[in-house]
């Protein structure tokens, strides 16, 4: 799978709300209610990487989920990228 460009990159982020291009990745942060809300968000994302063969490094810290995406062996961000951001966002939302 190919890398896209950064401007690739910015134009797909049109469509995704709070969603931003950051340190080579596509990058977000989740606010929850509680932090039982966010592991729930995490395990519901989980389980559709795992079905993609496609993981995101994320950290939660109590209510909070950040969120980073981009494909290691294409060193940079894909579609498959979009992709899981796209699933993550109706998960999510």
């Amino acid at each position: 799978m190919k890398a896209l460009s950064e401007k690739e990159i910015n134009e797909k982020l049109k469509n995704f709300e709070g969603w931003d291009y950051h340190d080579g990745a596509l990058h977000t942060v989740f606010e929850f209610e509680n932090f039982k809300e966010a592991f729930s968000a995490m395990t519901r994302i989980a389980f559709e990487a795992e079905r993609m063969e496609h993981h995101p490094e994320w950290s939660n810290v109590y209510n909070s989920l950040e969120i980073y995406l981009s494909t290691h062996d294409a060193d940079g961000v894909t579609e498959k990228d979009f992709e899981l951001a796209e699933i993550i966002d109706s998960l999510v939302g």
